[in-house]
């Protein structure tokens, strides 16, 4: 599979193919074995491996270490049709989103060849800390230091919210370094794994209905090699950056798939629920609200695929506007969407039978998470309209 840069609004042959596919995978699973394995604390193991043998996880890689050698829009064509089958697969904004492609962009052939096979078969699964607890995603206040000890690094500090560390193999550590120079402070990213001396971490109870867990993460004089470094330590900012405007198109991914699947749910039922001899549907307190959720879903997907075509035509800046606000479009729109399929279905609406209430907190999730709405907004503000910084 070979990547392109395809501005049409028809998607090539290929493309209609491979969301085919993975819509078939996601009817062969679902939502019942996706909430099953989330209210019993388990994890969709066999839907991430059927999709890695597929070839579906690590589609957006490079061909000579295993991946599909196609693009950003691929990958969240596939994030988008499981989350719209009802088991969307979180682990796939992380593990070949974030890092594989960082670690593809900017590892050492070595780190290449060790990581991004497994990556992108999901035989490896790699989890990825920013966050702390007092800077939150603001790299400029992380905490996390890695110091040199000889030919190794140490690595000292505390993330918070890291997703699935209980199933990675490895965790991409954003920390930072101090310069010999300066005495500054500037980011670096190692590969830590999981079981490695001086990390642990412990699960944060959650009330969404998700298979994957949260956790704290604590490093404790962790010794690394030095190839756990990944690139150079002076292009830590640009490498950083090359994995967050993927995380944001898989986002709005993920958010517009659930919004379908809850219009469609929403829809299936008011055609056929009928109280005063005529179906529901056709009164228009309940079609207009619905039809405006398709209209936001609809503009809120090419807004995503806009962000992937760009960033898969190496414009990182027209990409990163793009992926902030499709990342805000889908998560406002999947919300509502969600919202509404609830409402026009009343109390059945909250009901397991009918699936859509199990959707309500993981809704909130997209306006939230990788970047909460406020602070796109605060990207929008300054850098699209040039208005004074607030903070």
């Amino acid at each position: 599979m070979t990547g392109e840069c395809d501005t049409s609004f028809i998607e090539s042959p290929e493309r209609q193919a491979l969301r085919k596919s993975v819509a078939a995978l996601g009817a062969n699973f679902g939502p019942d074995y996706y909430l099953e394995k989330a209210r019993a604390g388990g994890h969709t193991d066999e839907l991430w491996e059927e999709a890695g043998r597929l070839g579906f996880i690590g589609v957006n890689l490079p061909e000579e270490y295993g991946g599909g050698g196609a693009g950003m829009y691929e990958l969240a064509l596939v994030m988008e049709e499981l989350s719209a089958a009802g088991c969307p697969l979180l682990m796939m904004v992380v593990s070949p989103a974030i890092n594989g492609t960082i670690i593809a962009k900017f590892g050492t052939d070595e780190q290449r060849k060790r990581w991004v096979p497994g990556i992108a078969d999901g035989s490896v699964t790699m989890a990825f800390a920013i966050t702390e607890p007092d800077a939150g995603s603001n790299s400029h206040r992380i905490t996390t230091t890695s110091r040199r000890d000889g030919a190794d690094w140490i690595l000292s500090g505390q993330k918070v919210w890291i997703s699935g560390l209980d199933q990675a193999d490895a965790v991409l550590v954003v920390s930072r370094t101090e310069d010999a120079r300066t005495g500054n402070l500037r980011p670096a990213l190692f590969v830590v794994p999981t079981d490695a001396t001086g990390l642990t971490f412990t699960k944060i109870p959650m009330e969404l209905n998700m298979p994957e867990s949260q956790f704290q993460v604590f490093l404790d004089e962790v010794r690394l090699p030095a190839d756990a470094l990944v690139g150079a330590e002076d292009a830590a900012i640009a490498q950083l950056f090359a994995g967050l405007n993927p995380e944001r198109i898989m986002g709005a991914a993920s958010a517009v798939g659930m919004g379908r699947l809850a219009l469609e749910k929403a829809c299936d039922y008011v055609k056929t629920r009928q109280v005063w001899k005529t179906p529901i549907g056709a009164h228009q307190g309940i079609a207009h609200p619905l039809a405006q959720n398709h209209i936001e879903l609809e503009l809120a997907k090419l807004m995503m695929q806009k962000a992937a075509t760009l960033y898969d035509a190496g414009d990182d800046m027209g990409a990163a506007e793009a992926a902030n606000m499709a990342k805000y479009a889908a998560g406002e729109a999947s919300t509502r969407a969600v919202d509404q399929a609830v409402q026009s279905m009343g109390g059945n609406g909250l009901s397991q039978e009918y699936g859509v209430a199990a959707m309500l907190v993981g809704s909130r999730l997209a306006r939230i998470a990788p970047v909460s709405r406020e602070m796109i907004l605060n990207f929008v503000a300054q850098t699209s309209l040039g208005l004074p910084r607030s903070y």
